[in-house]
C-alpha cells in the first residue's frame, strides 16, 4: 500500500472544478442567460457626525438611467444596465459584465432628514448623501471646573468640607 501525503485543498479544488463543470453545462446553448441576468451593484455606506453617505458602482450608466426616491424612510436606487447589440454578430468568447435592471433599498433612520439628500454621479459611482438633523447631531457639552453653584431663593446653601 503506498503511502499519499495529505493535501488539505485538493477536496476544495475537486469540488470548485465539479461546479464550474455544472455551471457550464447549465449555460451551454443559452446565449442571452448572462446577458439579461440582473446585476446588483456594490456599496459602501458610512456615516460621520453629519451625514450617512451611499456610494454604488454603477459603471456604464447614464445619469438618466437612474431613478433614486425617499419614501416612508426607504431609499430605493433604481436603474438600468443595457446590453448594446450591435446589428453585426459579435464573436463573444465570454460575457462576464452584468446587465439589465437593479433595484436596491436601503431603510434610513429618522435622524435623517429626507429634504436634504444630495446625490452626485462620477467615474461609475454614485453618491448620495443624507444629511442628518439638527437634534440627531452630537453636542458638546463643557464641563466647568470650580464653577460657583446657584442658589435658588429660599433654599440653604449646603457647605461641604473640602
Amino acid at each position: 500500500m503506498a503511502i499519499t501525503r495529505w493535501d488539505p485543498f485538493r477536496d476544495v479544488l475537486s469540488l470548485q472544478n465539479r461546479l464550474n463543470s455544472l455551471f457550464q453545462e447549465y449555460n451551454r446553448g443559452e446565449g442571452d442567460a448572462l446577458t439579461t441576468a440582473a446585476f446588483v451593484p456594490p456599496v459602501d455606506v458610512y456615516e460621520d457626525e453629519h451625514k450617512i453617505v451611499l456610494k454604488l458602482e454603477v459603471p456604464g450608466l447614464k445619469e438618466s438611467d437612474l431613478d433614486i426616491q425617499i419614501e416612508n424612510n426607504v431609499l430605493t436606487v433604481k436603474g438600468e444596465r443595457k446590453f448594446e447589440k450591435e446589428e453585426k454578430e459579435e464573436n463573444f468568447h465570454r460575457i462576464e459584465r452584468r446587465y439589465g435592471s437593479f433595484y436596491r433599498s436601503f431603510t434610513i433612520p429618522n435622524t435623517v432628514n429626507p429634504d436634504s439628500v444630495k446625490a452626485g454621479y462620477e467615474a461609475g459611482v454614485l453618491k448620495v448623501e443624507l444629511e442628518k438633523r439638527a437634534e440627531a447631531k452630537p453636542k458638546q457639552i463643557k464641563v466647568e471646573v470650580g464653577a460657583p453653584k446657584q442658589v435658588e431663593a429660599g433654599k440653604k446653601e449646603v457647605k461641604t468640607a473640602a
